[in-house]
């Protein structure tokens, strides 16, 4: 990996995990947790993988993602603000009446959303017809899915990677967020899912497992999926639940949280010494 496109993907992690805080500061509550630990996979995919216009967010072969775990969505917002889908401010209005960005993701709402998620599960399904389509029309694209590892509970999750390697998707890359939370516990404690490498193997996929706050395991692994072939792929990301803010990577309860705007205040200010030292 080249060593400038390494460091602008981490700085542009950097930024998203300060736009994510920003916004979610605006409202003082929301999903911080499992928002910060997607931002690595959200910098290298809008940094240097996906196929997208912010100016034709409709482009026909463009590529889609479909961030199952819908709750995410502050950190896909931050994402595409950077990018410039919308001006940036605009993500400070999260879940706020009137506002273009619900605390989860609505494509009706939102410029550079493809699918309205949220009802954990329901995604997979609709990426798999998104894939299944494009692939039926000859389009060169791909269509990537963020699944959460305590969603992975929803059997809808299973019948929809098994869809996908029955109809041979090799445009298809599902990244599974092993956070190993969930919202009210450890997933090893609520529901264990298991080696989950082992399962999506099984299920019929190209799948690796790779340290997913780790910008070059995770430009590595996307890069692997260009190579086409007849198995969708997964890319199994063990990741930290609030990465990036020590704080939240160590409070228990760090799904959804209410914090007051000193609190908000002083992480900004760590994630902005952060992304400082990196200029």
């Amino acid at each position: 990996m080249d060593a400038q496109l390494k460091k602008d993907l981490q700085k542009f992690a950097a930024q998203i995990r300060v736009g994510t805080v920003e916004s979610i500061k605006s409202r003082g509550f929301g999903h911080i947790g499992g928002s910060l630990s997607v931002c690595d996979a959200l910098s290298v995919l809008y940094g240097s993988q996906m196929k997208v216009d912010p100016k034709n967010t409709q482009m026909p072969e463009r590529d889609k993602l479909v961030c199952s775990k819908g709750h995410a969505g502050p950190a896909v917002y931050a994402a595409l603000g950077l990018k410039g889908f919308f001006p940036y401010d605009e993500i400070k209005t999260l879940n706020q009446p009137g506002t273009a960005f619900p605390s989860h993701c609505d494509m009706k709402k939102t410029p550079g959303i493809d699918m309205t998620t949220g009802s954990l599960g329901q995604g997979t399904s609709t990426a798999a017809g998104m894939a299944l389509g494009d692939k039926i029309k000859g389009h060169n694209n791909r269509v990537f899915l963020f699944v959460g590892d305590g969603e992975l509970n929803e059997g809808q999750c299973w019948e929809a990677f098994m869809f996908m390697a029955a109809k041979k998707l090799s445009n298809m890359v599902v990244l599974l967020d092993d956070n190993g939370k969930q919202l009210d516990g450890y997933t090893k404690d609520i529901l264990c899912s298991g080696d989950l490498t082992a399962k999506m193997e099984a299920f019929g996929f190209d799948t690796v497992c790779i340290d997913g706050n780790d910008i070059e395991a995770v430009y590595n692994a996307l890069e692997n999926t260009k190579k086409g072939g007849d198995k969708p792929f997964a890319i199994v990301m063990k990741t930290v639940k609030g990465k990036g803010v020590k704080e939240i990577e160590e409070t228990m309860a760090n799904h959804s949280m209410a914090v007051s705007d000193d609190k908000f205040a002083e992480w900004l200010s760590q994630l902005n010494a952060d992304l400082a030292a990196m200029e």
